[in-house]
């Protein structure tokens, strides 16, 4: 399984499109209790669940992760830990997955400087403000301490989204064999 964390606008979702989409690996599901956007479809993008029955599950031991956010809960559940699967966590599920001390759970900490990351929220749509505050929040979120348990640190600045897959796939191969 390949987790892969990074600040925002580090490249995260796009490298893990590119692993879905030519190198065969399958999305990890979470679980949120946000209400279901339009073309957004149980069980492929997300299982949505109501508070009570996130809650549920989650005392109940059945999820590697959880975190609240934007008032939402959002979590991996045990079962959707797998071979050829990836996920996109922040540092706190990182730092979970690697509690479960398997072989085969490679985590990937994409990095990208600040100004790059900047302009890429801008070229995206996001506002200067909305920019600034994840750069700011990330500074936190994102520190060294935080997010020691990568197993492997990959640039996005001097590669493209392609090649980014490619150096994870890779790194990811030779460690199972390892």
């Amino acid at each position: 399984m390949i987790i892969l964390t990074g600040a925002s606008a580090s490249g995260k979702t796009a490298t893990a499109l590119e692993l879905m989409k030519n190198y065969h690996f399958q999305k990890a599901i979470t679980t949120t209790t946000r209400t279901k956007r339009q073309n957004e479809v149980n069980g492929v993008d997300y299982f949505f669940l109501s508070k009570e029955e996130f809650l549920l599950k989650k005392n109940e031991n059945l999820f590697v992760e959880t975190t609240f956010y934007n008032g939402n809960y959002y979590g991996c559940g045990i079962d959707q830990v797998g071979d050829n699967k990836v996920i996109v966590v922040d540092p706190n599920g990182l730092n979970s997955f690697h509690t479960l001390k398997k072989e085969n759970i490679v985590s990937f900490c994409l990095e990208c400087p600040e100004n790059i990351r900047y302009q890429r929220m801008l070229n995206r749509g996001n506002s200067e403000k909305e920019a600034l505050d994840r750069i700011n929040n990330d500074r936190l979120d994102f520190a060294e301490n935080k997010i020691k348990n990568a197993t492997f640190r990959v640039a996005t600045d001097i590669h493209n989204v392609e090649e980014v897959a490619k150096i994870i796939v890779d790194l990811y191969q030779k460690w199972l064999k390892s």
